[in-house]
């Protein structure tokens, strides 16, 4: 399976989990699931076999250049990685406030239904 196919397979899950679960610990755990496929997606699209970092100018024996890896998608995925686990303990110190407040994480009962 390759790393896209993975990622593709994460994004389900996460996608499940954001929309069947009333559990709002659930959400947030589909919601991190979902944003790790993405990082791996971007991650996988910047991936060249046999490549090397742009930072190193070293020539091929016979001349021609080797291939080089794109950093701008892992550049990016730190960036994203770091927003994800602020917005996911933003989420869940809501969830703690929620809780401490209403007594439940169920979405139908907080909503009153």
């Amino acid at each position: 399976m390759t790393p896209i196919n993975i990622s593709l397979l994460l994004f389900m899950i996460g996608l499940y989990g954001v929309i069947s679960k009333n559990n709002l610990i659930k959400k947030i755990m589909g919601l991190t699931i979902l944003n790790a496929s993405v990082v791996l997606f971007f991650i996988a699209i910047g991936y060249r076999k046999d490549g090397v970092a742009p930072i190193i100018s070293t020539k091929i024996a016979d001349g021609t250049s080797p291939v080089l890896v794109n950093p701008v998608p892992q550049a990016l995925m730190l960036t994203a990685i770091v927003v994800s686990i602020s917005l996911t303990a933003l989420a869940l110190a809501l969830v703690v406030k929620i809780y401490a407040k209403y007594k439940t994480l169920d979405i139908q009962k907080l909503s009153g239904e």
